[in-house]
């Protein structure tokens, strides 16, 4: 009896092992037959989204309805709007380098009319060291008529002006770089300050100016008189002596020959096409830049022949700026205080024979004057009203 219940212990344990092995190999089975449904469902899953996606993306455009328009406006339109490509800049300090501004300054219509309402404006360029010393007697000559002209400053990289708010010169410095007297380097600022001025599209009349330079005339007076000029102001003159012709140096052949070469008083007026062709100019810069070298002073040479071989018949041949050259020297009189007084302007400026003025003789013929010392600010304000009309 003991023997046989101890082989039917022995038969249960072999049963229950048998069953365990059994279910040992059925359930990874299980296992793997559900990670394979899942993995195809979950494939077909995917498929299926693709598809959807696809399907109602496209069916979205073209079903979707129009929403309303909202009343809202942000600060600034989309750079779709026409105003965004108009507008000057709000900032002058921009991050541009002298080959990216110039290639922006380059763009330019080739329809002459206005899709709006353009009001032409003057560009004054102030070419300086530093400070203005006569912004006060400036600020008074601008004042009451924002809508016609712009300002724009090239002083040395390390001066920061300190206009208030309020002043017409206030943040109107644009990104600049050191100018010598007599490189070429003088020719590239001036450059950067048409570029600068170039970016407004309303600037139709471009003068450069110095921190000693004042207005001789109002600004109504000025400002017509640019309007109805069909010539630029700028001097430009075969001069056979030492000064002129003896600067010439044969290696600026062939874009240069000695009977092209001119000579001019750097203080210019040009207009909108005559801006642009200065700034865009690469067949000359290179010539003038290598072999006009002191005692060549580029200044007066470069854009006086290259404006007179491109368009000798849009320049009026003279400037709008009087300097005094009588005391002799490298460099004009300058006036100080114990120079100024309405006797001096009468006789020595606006006494000073004719000109010609579209073609036709007239009396006024500058509308500038250099130099003036910081000194003369006080007594050409008390003269202002009375001498020069503001």
């Amino acid at each position: 009896m003991q023997s046989r219940a101890v082989v039917m212990e022995e038969g249960k344990e072999a049963i229950a092992v048998r069953a365990t092995q059994s279910n040992s190999r059925v359930f990874p089975l299980r296992v793997l037959q559900f990670f394979v449904l899942f993995l195809f469902v979950g494939l077909g899953f995917f498929v299926v989204s693709l598809y959807a996606v696809k399907y109602f993306n496209v069916q979205g455009r073209i079903l979707v309805a129009p929403v309303a328009e909202s009343n809202i406006r942000p600060c600034f339109e989309e750079s779709s709007r026409l105003w965004s490509w108009i507008r000057p800049p709000s900032n002058l300090l921009h991050t541009m380098n002298d080959s990216e501004l110039f290639w922006r300054a380059s763009f330019m219509p080739r329809i002459k009319t206005y899709p709006f309402k353009r009001k032409p404006k003057i560009a004054f360029m102030f070419l300086t060291k530093g400070p203005l010393p006569l912004a006060p007697l400036w600020e008074r000559f601008f004042k009451g008529n924002e809508d016609k002209y712009s300002i724009y400053v090239h002083s040395l990289p390390s001066y920061h002006a300190d206009f208030p708010p309020t002043s017409v010169f206030y943040q109107r410095q644009i990104p600049s770089q050191v100018a010598e007297w007599g490189m070429m380097s003088m020719c590239d600022a001036e450059k950067r300050l048409l570029a600068n001025a170039l970016l407004d599209i309303s600037n139709e009349w471009f003068v450069l100016l110095s921190e000693s330079c004042i207005p001789l005339q109002n600004f109504s007076i000025i400002y017509l008189y640019l309007l109805r000029s069909r010539y630029s102001f700028v001097g430009s003159f075969d001069e056979p002596g030492p000064y002129g012709r003896g600067r010439y140096n044969e290696n600026m052949a062939p874009e240069v020959n000695l009977t092209q070469w001119r000579k001019g008083a750097q203080w210019f007026e040009v207009n909108r096409k005559l801006a642009l062709d200065i700034v865009v100019d690469t067949k000359y810069y290179p010539k003038f830049k290598d072999f006009c070298r002191p005692a060549c002073y580029v200044d007066e040479h470069y854009f006086p022949t290259m404006l007179a071989i491109q368009s000798a018949h849009l320049l009026a041949n003279r400037s709008l700026t009087w300097v005094d050259w009588s005391r002799g020297g490298a460099h004009p009189a300058t006036f100080g205080k114990a120079d100024i007084t309405e006797e001096f302007f009468k006789k020595k400026i606006n006494e000073r024979g004719t000109c010609f003025y579209n073609n036709q003789p007239s009396s006024l013929c500058f509308l500038f004057a250099r130099k003036f010392a910081p000194s003369a600010l006080e007594p050409l304000l008390d003269l202002a009203s009375k001498v020069f009309g503001f």
